[in-house]
């Protein structure tokens, strides 16, 4: 098969969306040829049948530009493809979808957001199938919707016997109200932990001003790539999860592929080798203060949500 991928960006060392630049390279071992699309591109370094095509963002590109550009790749890329793949963003779906159709390409949307918007209503009426990682995932229903799983790189995410593990926690995330980091901040107040939160967004300055109140142990790491992530997975004793969007984050996911305790507030994590506490700062400080549980922690993210698993049900979509 050759498939057309619609993607926002190809960079490996991007603090969101690094990760996709290793779904590229899976995709890479079962397609005789992967055609990219993306909104920007930045350093990578993918298998010789992928072919990388940016509609600019990165050097400035005007938004009406680079839709125009989109729609000419569209065109001018049709006869190197048998199929389409929109990772995350169904305004690829709303421009090209009816000449993908018209062209007898199968298209397949992935799409893990509570967000419900036009683009995606629209998106989901033009794709043939609609792939998402948990029924909380896609809020819209659809007899086209099929639930596969997320795609964590559990080769990369290990946990590394040669680490040392301190007493330091994580928040990891957005920093945007739902992700609630501030129940994270309190609950390290009373447990007298020190937190480490990563992520970057519009709560930022709120948050500071909140640690700046109360004066706890808080480090703002940003946003960082996937190998220091990683790294910080590897050194951290527990995971505080306090979102509020009732999705399967993959945040979590990643922490217990490295063998991380995790304790989150949300229920759709009943399954899972975590400590599910109600979202006070009072009930999740009490748990980081027992003592971190030795526990098989990464079996199940093996099983349910290994990116080698992933990429052949995704292309099994096709079929």
């Amino acid at each position: 098969m050759r498939l057309l991928v619609c993607t926002q960006t190809v960079d490996r060392n991007d603090p969101d969306l690094g990760f996709f630049h290793r779904w590229l390279e899976e995709f890479a071992k079962h397609c005789e040829k992967v055609v990219v699309i993306c909104l920007q591109e930045g350093e990578h370094a993918l298998p010789k049948n992928v072919e990388v095509h940016s509609l600019g963002k990165e050097k400035g590109t005007p938004r009406l530009m680079r839709w125009i550009r989109a729609l000419r790749y569209i065109v001018v890329l049709r006869k190197q493809h048998d199929a389409v793949f929109v990772h995350m963003s169904p305004e690829y779906v709303v421009l090209g979808g009816i000449f993908w159709r018209l062209w007898n390409k199968k298209i397949v949307l992935w799409y893990t957001h509570k967000s419900v918007t036009l683009a995606l209503r629209i998106a989901t009426l033009l794709a043939h199938a609609v792939a998402t990682a948990s029924k909380e995932s896609f809020r819209l229903k659809s007899k086209k919707v099929t639930v596969l799983g997320h795609g964590i790189d559990t080769d990369f995410f290990t946990s590394d016997p040669n680490t040392v593990r301190g007493d330091a926690i994580l928040s990891v995330g957005r920093l945007s109200p739902s992700k609630r980091h501030d129940l994270a901040i309190r609950a390290a107040v009373l447990a007298d932990r020190e937190l480490y939160i990563i992520g970057e967004g519009p709560e930022r300055k709120i948050l500071e001003s909140l640690v700046q109140s109360i004066k706890p142990r808080v480090h703002f790491l940003g946003g960082l790539t996937q190998g220091q992530l990683r790294d910080e997975y590897r050194k951290a004793s527990f995971l505080i999860h306090t979102s509020e969007t009732g999705s399967l984050d993959k945040v979590v996911l990643e922490a217990l592929a490295t063998d991380v305790a995790v304790v989150t507030t949300s229920d759709v994590y009943r399954d899972y080798p975590v400590q599910i506490v109600p979202a006070t700062p009072e009930a999740i400080a009490k748990e980081l203060k027992v003592e971190r549980e030795s526990r098989d922690r990464t079996t199940i993210v093996k099983e349910r949500h290994s990116l080698v698993r992933l990429v052949p049900k995704i292309l099994g979509l096709y079929v």
